[in-house]
């Protein structure tokens, strides 16, 4: 598994480098077997430590926890132990997706936007519907089925996943309701 470990304006030294490393690759190893890459970043906010974990798995699946805490080792501690939670609740649907997957998980190519939010000290009225975009973006749309996506957003600690069903190939959505369960948008063809 490759590993990049990094910080944004923090000096990570190969102290914790070798120390994440090893503590990620356990959990892997115990969970995941052959994940493809790990992204690990270290950040600051105000007086906390903040660390983020991206692992990549080769059934094109992606698990992400985060956490903070005053000491940048007890942030990955707090980091990893979320991912491996994570894992362990999925770890049998993980290993019988990847067994029943001939071949990796497929991405197709959008576009995404950031559009610039109203303020409410707005002076003047919009000239016309169109929002103005701030931003553009490559998105990647995973080619999934619907229990897969439901698990890559559990996975991803996300509300919202958009997925491109694998039995129609149509546009779909998966996201959280508020009473804690989970909605499926899947639009019906028109004829």
């Amino acid at each position: 598994m490759r590993t990049q470990i990094s910080g944004k304006q923090i000096d990570v030294g190969n102290a914790l480098q070798i120390h994440v490393a090893d503590g990620l690759a356990a959990v892997m190893e115990k969970y995941a077997q052959n994940p493809t890459d790990a992204t690990v970043v270290f950040s600051r906010d105000a007086h906390n430590y903040v660390c983020e974990a991206l692992v990549h798995l080769p059934s094109g699946l992606t698990a992400q926890a985060k956490a903070s805490a005053g000491e940048i080792y007890a942030a990955f501690e707090a980091c990893r132990d979320k991912m491996e939670k994570q894992l362990r609740r999925y770890k049998r649907r993980l290993k019988d997706h990847h067994r029943d997957r001939v071949q990796p998980v497929e991405f197709g190519g959008a576009s995404g936007y950031v559009l610039a939010g109203g303020s409410q000290e707005e002076e003047a009225e919009p000239e016309g519907l169109q929002p103005i975009i701030i931003a553009e973006m490559e998105m990647r749309i995973p080619k999934l089925s619907a229990g897969e996506a439901v698990m890559q957003m559990e996975l991803a600690s996300a509300p919202v996943l958009v997925f491109r069903n694998e039995r129609h190939g149509g546009v779909n959505v998966v996201y959280r309701r508020d009473d804690g369960n989970i909605g499926w948008i899947d639009p019906a063809e028109q004829g």
